[in-house]
């Protein structure tokens, strides 16, 4: 695992994350009530210094209640304005010390306000969902709120029985108690406070597939009415697990969940070993299943391989948009030269001053980074050819598997496959803004090319 702290604030957040400490665990106790949309919690946090002694810390947190903060045990002071909930110990922490902090807290979760619309918490007709990149994690709990500061979580979360909750990872128990019941989920691999995922409502639980021995257990959880189409639109996961894991290597995490909400989302959105889609992402017809494809694919690239700061967003959608062209393929569908040359067209026809290394965070979701990320990772295929480039692409998710990287970390990675430097292709696909020629793909070389030579 290779994780790449940033050294300073995220250029794009700069008031979301400390990098003077990292958090290896959280630990929620929440308990939520649909109904008034109430939320008390308790964090236990488990965190280790930098380099530097600790007087005062910063968590992420927005417009609560704040019960009390404890640090390793004893009381703390502390101050809550702008999102900001700024901790002073009672003494310093020592450099490279592991500390515990302790946050009680409850109020009304709302989503945190951004250029996006609201992100995070999001309470629906019937129940909530959690959406929080890049920044909406603090909209309902305590965190360091910055990609690179993965950590294991630990969610207790108490709500009425009439209620399911689904968050990312394993469901150790379920416990009712006359009215209420008691979901524990423990997600042990490293994850971004912004992807931890979390969705309370009234859901059917299916299984997609049969996993099989050390398969990759896949459940859905949608409304009841939406079964019938359901059951179409999502049966061919399991054959994109299948191709995914063929070509980009196992599975990062020990299971993989889908929820439907009864109401329409914009987009889906991931979370760690969970995705979220709308009542609009299921017709029945396949209509949205390359977006069935691009969350799967996210999985490994940029929940588990994540970004160091959000300057590098194009290396999770780049590698999502061209996993849903790679499906595509495999499937029966348009080629990846298909797909490419209507991308490059797409762009083509709009502004090119849009650079894939460092957007800008106004153009971070622009849909041109996702296209000409999607090109950028086809022209690195075109010019590796498929043997180098898959084996590449494997050990980038598996060397980086749980950690945080780099557009840096990636291009140097691509060279030490490749057969000659690709930083004239990087130089004008992710570091330019004009857009270059269309890569095309050519027939794989064979492994001992004949030669023509007689015998000696």
């Amino acid at each position: 695992m290779a994780v790449q702290q940033a050294a300073g604030p995220d250029p794009y957040f700069p008031d979301h994350g400390d990098a003077r400490y990292r958090v290896h665990r959280y630990e929620l106790a929440l308990d939520y009530r649909p109904g008034p949309n109430r939320l008390a919690g308790s964090a236990r946090i488990n965190a280790i210094a930098g380099r530097s002694p600790l007087a005062e810390f910063m968590l992420n947190l927005s417009d609560f209640k704040i019960g009390r903060v404890r640090v390793d045990g004893r009381q703390a002071r502390y101050t809550h304005r702008g999102g900001k909930l700024r901790v002073r110990p009672a003494k310093p922490v020592r450099p490279g010390a592991a500390f515990t902090v302790e946050v009680h807290w409850s109020g009304n979760p709302k989503p945190v306000s951004s250029t996006w619309g609201g992100l995070g918490w999001e309470e629906l007709e019937d129940g909530a969902l959690v959406a929080s990149q890049p920044i909406g994690a603090p909209s309902w709990y305590p965190c360091n709120d910055r990609p690179a500061d993965k950590a294991s979580y630990q969610i207790s979360i108490t709500t009425p029985s009439a209620y399911a909750v689904v968050a990312g990872g394993r469901l150790l128990t379920r416990t009712t108690k006359a009215s209420t019941t008691t979901w524990v989920y423990e997600q042990a691999a490293p994850t971004s406070s912004y992807l931890v995922g979390l969705s309370i409502g009234k859901y059917q639980t299916v299984l997609l597939g049969d996993p099989g021995p050390g398969g990759v257990p896949q459940h859905g959880h949608i409304p009841a009415h939406l079964l019938p189409e359901f059951s179409r639109d999502f049966a061919r996961q399991p054959q994109m697990m299948e191709l995914f894991q063929e070509l980009f290597g196992p599975y990062p995490f020990d299971e993989y969940a889908v929820v439907v909400t009864e109401e329409e989302l914009d987009v889906p959105v991931e979370a760690q070993g969970l995705s979220l889609f709308g009542a609009n992402h299921v017709d029945g017809a396949r209509g949205w299943e390359r977006l069935v494809a691009h969350e799967l694919a996210h999985q490994w690239f940029g929940n588990s391989v994540s970004i160091a700061d959000w300057r590098h967003i194009w290396l999770n959608e780049g590698f999502a948009k061209y996993a849903e062209w790679l499906w595509s393929e495999r499937s029966g569908g348009r080629t990846t030269q298909q797909l490419a040359a209507a991308a490059h067209r797409l762009l083509s026809s709009l502004p090119q001053d849009l650079r894939l290394a460092d957007p800008g965070r106004k153009s971070m979701f622009d849909d041109r980074l996702y296209e000409r990320g999607g090109l950028t990772v086809h022209a690195v295929r075109c010019a590796m050819g498929d043997e180098a480039f898959f084996r590449m692409l494997r050990g980038w998710a598996g060397l980086h598997r749980g950690g945080a990287v780099t557009t840096t970390t990636f291009t140097a990675h691509v060279n030490r496959f490749a057969d000659e430097s690709l930083n004239g292709l990087f130089d004008a696909w992710v570091y330019g803004a004009a857009l270059p020629s269309l890569p095309t793909l050519i027939p794989e070389r064979p492994a001992h090319p004949p030669t023509n030579a007689g015998p000696a």
